[in-house]
């Protein structure tokens, strides 16, 4: 499986952490959704980290059977409207950068 994560390095403006959420969920998430080929897609919300870590206050996770799925996620017009809509988001709550990396997972379930 690949995953395309994309992470949001910065900060979300103080006192605002529930409202950022709140425009996730309702503005973003449903297009994220809508990537064809997704298999699934997960939203991280940072609890706590390290000292001296840098700070991610979200991390985003779609999961596609293979780099083709990816790259026509990437091409579709769905993500043109997922990107307007997280730029929207992000103008109001966000200070910071985001940055993708493509992943290949294995899982390993049995401990």
């Amino acid at each position: 499986m690949i995953t395309r994560y994309a992470l949001f390095e910065g900060q979300v403006h103080e006192g605002q952490e529930a409202a950022f959420r709140t425009a996730v969920t309702a503005e973003i998430l449903p297009l994220w959704k809508q990537f064809p080929g997704a298999l699934s897609v997960r939203v991280s919300y940072a609890v706590k980290r390290d000292d001296g870590a840098p700070e991610f206050p979200m991390i985003l996770a779609v999961s596609y059977p293979d780099v083709a799925a990816v790259d026509a996620a990437l091409a579709s017009p769905v993500r043109t409207k997922a990107r307007a809509a997280t730029e929207s988001v992000l103008a109001r709550f966000f200070t910071g950068r985001i940055h993708h990396h493509v992943m290949d997972a294995e899982d390993y379930e049995e401990l």
